[in-house]
């Protein structure tokens, strides 16, 4: 149901200095928190590293793909959050300059089979040692990111275009650009997975990882939109409502059971197989207290978020729903933790101020593209036709 309204101009976002100071702040957090890593423990500075740059390149990614979802169905609803998406795709090409960061100054302390000599001596390594080299690790990855980046600017590029000159026609024309890039995106995202995460354990494998990994990202990806909508608020000037962030909520409430599913689905399939090259990766979260950690994820990024966004009223009001929103983004930075920290301790869940200030250091990184991103551009597509149907969005249910 759609109700008439006036159109009024949104108001501009001014990347003021107080948001340059915090995000200047995290990055310098992150910077010493990553020399005090490199100098008392380099493998844990690089896992950290590692969790951060998952973290905030998934988010980069994940949000392009549900924009291109909404060209492809042709959504009229999600109009005026758009730029909210868009805004979390700039980090993307400075997304791939800390991931090559990580491949040629991190990954020796991550990844055992660029190792020769562990190689050497592993049958099983040497068998895949034709993907799981340096050289094809590098190339995939720059191609990856290279095409996720083209597609950002033809997808990004049509919309802000429409801004200038109004071409109705530019939405249809993002269609196909939509279309190939969710296919693109399927295999990529898992590849991107399977590189980054699943291969820090090369003897284990697990055909349904690159989908238990799109769950969590889309949970995550939902908890920020929201927030970011909530942040810019007022400045929408009535063109976002209470309707808008009902069926944003509604998302975050799928994408919790759909990750809860998937993380259930993969955990019985193996332990059912009773495969010793594919029940190790959650012995090693069942002992120590990584066990802890395993109950905790069950509880704080399922059970916990799914009883408190049940209700139609945790989905409308903000000062209930940011919270849970922040309790989403932390569960995801923990489920990030679990799949790299325990192959390297299996008893212990260290966590220290260098870890933390890593991911505050991403944190500064990101705000700031994404800042940079809105004061750049208006934040809703003021040109583009569907805007007022967009405002006029009612949830009805």
């Amino acid at each position: 149901m759609h109700k008439k309204i006036v159109f009024q101009q949104p108001e501009a976002f001014l990347f003021e200095m107080k948001h340059k100071i915090i995000c200047g702040v995290l990055l310098l957090l992150g910077v010493i928190g990553m020399a005090i890593g490199l100098m008392t423990d380099p493998a844990r500075a690089w896992q950290a590293y590692l969790v951060g740059m998952f973290f905030f390149v998934s988010m980069s990614v994940i949000s392009l793909f549900f924009l291109a979802l909404q060209y492809l169905t042709s959504a009229r609803w999600s109009v005026n959050i758009r730029r909210v998406f868009e805004a979390f795709v700039g980090f993307l090409p400075v997304g791939l300059v800390l991931t090559l960061i990580l491949i040629f100054f991190g990954a020796d302390h991550l990844y055992s089979w660029l190792d020769p000599e562990i190689v050497a001596g592993d049958a099983l390594l040497q068998h895949k040692a034709p993907y799981l080299n340096k050289t094809f690790f590098v190339i995939r990855t720059v191609v990856i990111f290279a095409v996720w980046y083209l597609f950002s600017r033809k997808i990004l590029g049509n919309s802000i275009k429409q801004d200038e000159t109004g071409e109705d026609d530019l939405i249809i024309r993002t269609i196909p650009w939509s279309i190939t890039y969710i296919i693109f995106f399927a295999l990529s995202y898992t590849a991107f997975s399977f590189d980054f995460l699943m291969s820090l354990e090369p003897h284990w494998f697990s055909t349904i990882f690159g989908v238990y990994m799109f769950g969590g990202a889309m949970q995550a990806f939902f908890a920020a939109a929201i927030l970011l909508i909530l942040f810019l608020g007022k400045r929408f000037n009535g063109m976002v409502t209470a309707d808008h962030l009902h069926d944003m909520g509604k998302f975050l409430l799928g994408f919790t059971v759909f990750w809860a599913y998937i993380a259930y689905s993969q955990y019985m399939l193996i332990w059912y197989a009773n495969m010793p090259e594919e029940t190790m990766f959650f012995l090693h979260r069942s002992v120590g207290e990584w066990a802890t950690v395993s109950l905790a994820m069950i509880v704080l990024k399922f059970a916990l978020p799914f009883l408190l966004l049940l209700p139609r009223w945790a989905k409308r009001k903000a000062g209930y729903l940011a919270p849970v929103c922040v309790l989403i983004l932390f569960t995801q930075f923990l489920d990030l933790y679990w799949l790299v920290y325990p192959t390297f301790d299996h008893e212990h869940a260290k966590f220290g101020i260098g870890e933390a200030g890593i991911i505050l250091g991403f944190t500064g990184v990101f705000l700031f593209t994404m800042f940079n991103f809105l004061s750049r551009n208006h934040i809703v597509p003021i040109k583009d036709p569907r805007v007022t149907d967009s405002a006029g969005h009612e949830v009805v249910y």
